[in-house]
């Protein structure tokens, strides 16, 4: 069994290879999800990525290659790249103790639509429906209406990964999110694996991840690239 370092240098990789392996598309070598789940992509070695882009893009519009160091090679002229997400990766050290006062729900699958349109409204781009099934997504809700949620994305045998921390712009400010990503990282302990998360370098929300005992470990790059 690959040991949890080694699986958070390449964590699209070791997810595929592990709890997502139902979703996992394999192309020349490198290892996609499922466009309808995740567009996220993986390799090892870079000189294998401008075979993969192509055939993957027969599928989705646009995808992300996530690495630590490496850059992909494309063939510009199938592919642009959009952007590059200059991004972290930040695991647990130890959790601080969070007062939970919201009511805290773990959404079925009758939320789907509640989740996706909320994502989209808050971070609209890239979460698609079949991402809810990644892994457990809890939510807060106030008047009937669902207004703050977590999820949680990528995971292997050793770690899973925080996600889909969004909150509703008319209920910000009031502690959801920090309860939320309290409540989220206990459930991924009692499961004995190690909580992660990843986010932009610069992002505001990182002093609050530290609070909550999350530390900064290494850069984690996305590439969006998208089909000319």
């Amino acid at each position: 069994m690959i040991e949890l370092e080694e699986q958070l240098k390449n964590p699209v990789w070791y997810s595929l290879m592990e709890t997502h392996k139902k979703f996992v598309v394999e192309l020349n070598g490198v290892q996609f999800y499922n466009p309808e789940v995740c567009t996220f992509g993986s390799f090892f070695d870079e000189t294998k990525t401008t075979e993969a882009a192509n055939e993957y893009l027969k599928t989705s519009d646009n995808f992300f290659f996530v690495s630590e160091g490496q850059t992909p090679i494309v063939d510009d002229t199938q592919v642009f790249l959009e952007k590059k997400i200059d991004g972290c990766q930040m695991v647990l050290n130890k959790l601080t103790d969070v007062s939970i006062t919201e009511n805290i729900v773990l959404l079925g699958d009758e939320f789907i639509d509640e989740i996706y349109d909320l994502v989209w409204l808050v971070m609209p781009g890239y979460y698609r429906k079949r991402t809810f099934e990644m892994g457990k997504y809890f939510g807060i809700f106030k008047n009937g209406k669902l207004v703050s949620i977590t999820g949680q994305r990528m995971q292997t045998n050793h770690f899973t990964e925080v996600s889909a921390v969004v909150t509703h712009p008319d209920y910000t400010r009031k502690g959801l999110a920090k309860q939320l990503i309290a409540h989220t990282t206990k459930e991924i302990l009692k499961e004995d694996k190690t909580p992660i998360l990843h986010t932009n370098k610069g992002n505001p929300a990182i002093s609050l991840y530290e609070k909550l005992g999350y530390e900064l470990t290494r850069d984690m790059n996305w590439w969006l690239y998208r089909k000319k």
